[in-house]
This record gives structure tokens, sequence and C-alpha cells, in this order.
């Protein structure tokens, strides 16, 4: 009986970190084809790792003060109509995922929109509005360097400046707005709407600090300060503070980033592999990191590409608006995949279809047009 609940209990960790897990193996693999040695130490990108998880430390802190949700409940209880507050909903995500990235900005406002949708018995429109969510947090986040824990490691490897970053993601960013507003406003009727007004205090102290913090680790990302230092205050103001928020940092996703960098750096020491990815990514690097982001992920396939090209331009785009596509293309996708089904079980296959359709419609309309402008 035991056995059996400790199998199920492994199963469902590796159901719930899929990603992870695919990482961790192909790391294992490759180090196997490429023994350890001392190169491996210049494989990890500790800066990132340290932003991130000072980032993720914050957010979590500040999501257990309710302040996120009090913020997007202020806003969204102004809107008296159905279409209003779905673009509420869906523009909160979008800026969301640039201040605290795209799938801590998911785990905050899905269930947001799942209280608005549900105590208005508008639940018709979930699966379209957590899409669109979705969407938002893939596309939003591209902005910053922030935003995208991808962003966060090709800003870093190619020290890219804050100007330039902007710049290049500005015109897929603006086209992603205007594709989400469209879609909001022809397939969400204006329909009326009256939302219940749940009460939730903020706290005063906890959240001036925290923001103080998120102050800290977003000045760490732009290189105004060491990000040894934030490795030492964040966490020593947390274990007194909210030690809860430093349980609930999302390890996986750091591991993830570890278990990247050891498989891109033995696959980069593998002669025929660099050749053939370096040879693709010089016919076409926004096509092909668009490619990889269906089959891979993102994340692991700016890992991974950046070894092979010097063209961060191409490649920060094709990771981004690659973010949108197959359910595996983004973590986030996982993420909302995740909530609707808890929600809603004897619908997988139509959330599936829904999804598709609008995920590879952006993709196809986003990458044709950046092809075409670059």
């Amino acid at each position: 009986m035991e056995t059996v609940k400790e199998q199920n209990l492994i199963f469902a960790f590796i159901k719930k970190n899929a990603v992870m897990c695919i990482a961790l193996l192909a790391a294992l693999v490759t180090s196997v084809i490429v023994p350890p040695d001392n190169q491996y130490k210049g494989y990890f990108d500790f800066k990132t790792l340290t932003c991130l998880f000072c980032v993720l430390a914050v957010v979590c802190a500040l999501k257990n003060v309710d302040f996120f949700y009090i913020l997007a409940q202020k806003i969204v209880n102004k809107f008296k109509n159905l279409r209003a507050a779905v673009l509420a909903l869906v523009y909160i995500t979008f800026i969301g995922s640039m201040l605290i990235a795209n799938d801590m900005a998911l785990l905050t406002f899905l269930p947001l929109g799942y209280f608005v949708l549900s105590s208005t018995k508008k639940e018709k429109y979930m699966a379209f509005t957590f899409i669109m969510q979705n969407i938002a947090a893939n596309l939003g986040g591209m902005l910053t360097p922030f935003g995208n824990p991808q962003n966060l490691f090709l800003y870093t490897r190619f020290n890219i400046a804050n100007g330039e970053f902007m710049k290049i993601m500005f015109l897929p960013f603006i086209i992603s707005i205007a594709i989400i507003t469209f879609c909001c406003i022809v397939f969400v009727k204006p329909e009326e709407l009256v939302l219940t007004d749940e009460k939730t205090e903020i706290k005063p102290l906890r959240t001036s600090i925290y923001m103080l913090l998120f102050a800290l680790s977003i000045a760490i990302v732009f290189r105004t300060i060491p990000y040894y230092v934030g490795l030492l205050i964040i966490p020593f103001v947390l274990i007194f503070m909210d030690r809860e928020a430093l349980c609930d940092v999302d390890y996986p996703l750091l591991l993830t980033f570890v278990f990247f960098f050891i498989f891109s750096g033995n696959m980069a020491r593998i002669g025929a592999v660099s050749n053939f990815l370096s040879w693709l990514l010089q016919k076409n690097t926004l096509l092909m990191s668009v490619i990889s982001c269906q089959f891979i992920s993102n994340v692991p396939s700016a890992i991974l590409l950046s070894r092979f090209t010097a063209d961060y331009k191409d490649l920060l785009i094709g990771v981004n608006i690659g973010g949108v596509g197959t359910l595996i293309a983004s973590l986030a996708s996982l993420i909302t995949f995740r909530e609707y089904i808890k929600h809603n079980p004897k619908k997988m296959f139509y959330y599936v279809g829904m999804f598709s359709a609008f995920n590879f419609g952006f993709l196809i309309l986003l990458t044709a047009i950046m092809e075409i402008s670059l």
C-alpha cells in the first residue's frame, strides 16, 4: 500500500514538473557523452539564477499579502460589462507579466478570472478568457528583461543594453497588444456584468517593505546593484517576515535552468551537433528559434541556441513569440492548462482545440510580420 502511494506521489511530481524532469534527463544523457570535468563550471550563469530567485521570492511575498489580487480586483470592479471585464483581466495579466514574470502573473490572475466569470454565471467564456490571459502573459513579458525567464538569460548572456532590449521587442509587443485587443472585442459580447465585491485588506507595512525589496530585485536585473547584494538582503529579510515566500519560490524552474545549462553546455562540445545547429541558425535564426520552442519550450531553446549564434536580436524575438503555439512551447501554457482543467475536467479536448486555434493563429501572424520587418 505504501509503495503504491509513493509511486503515485512520484508520478504526480513528474507530471507537475515535466519540463524540469525532461531537462534533468537531457542533462544526464549528455553527461554520459561528455563526462563531467572542469569545464562544467563555465556552463552556469550564476547572475541569471540569482536574479530569477530574487524576483520570484519577492513576488511570492507580495502575493502572500494579496497585493496583486487587491490591485486587480479594484481595477476589474470598475467595469460593468463582460467585454470590458475580460479586457481588464487580460490587460492586467499582460502588464503583470512585464513586472512579475509570465508564470507568476498567471498564477496570480487566473484565479481572479475564474472568480469573475463563475460569480457572474459567465463560465462559457472561461476557456477563451484563460487562453487570452495565457497569450497575454507569454507575449506581454517580452518587453522587459525580467518579464520572461528566457529574457533574463539572454539579457545577461549577451549583455544587452536596456534601451536596445526594449527597442528590439517594441514592435512585436505592440502588435501583440493590438491582436489580443481585437480578439477580445470580436469574441466577447458586451453583456451586462455585476461583480461581487470581496473585501480584502492590505497590510501597509509588509507591503511597503516588499515593494522596496521588489525595487531592489529590479535594480539588480538592470545591473545598477551587484547581484550578490540581493542574494544577501532579500532572503535575510524574508526569513524574518515571510518564510513561506521562500518556500513558495518556483525551485523547479530554477533547477530547469541548471539542468539545461548542463545540457546546452554539453551539446556545444559535441562537434556534429554544434556544427549542425550553427548551420541551421545561420540560415534563419528567428524561424529556427520559433520552431525549437514548439518542441522543447522557450526557456531551454534560449539556453541551447544562444551557444550557436551571435544574432541575439532574432533569437530574442524568436524565443518570445515562440512561446505561443503548442502547449509545451511555454511553461506558462502548461500552468494555464492545469488551472482550466482543475475547474473544467470534462472540457479538456474543447480547451486544447480552442487553445491551438488561437495560439497557432498568433504564432503564424507574428512570425510572418517579424520575418517581413527584419
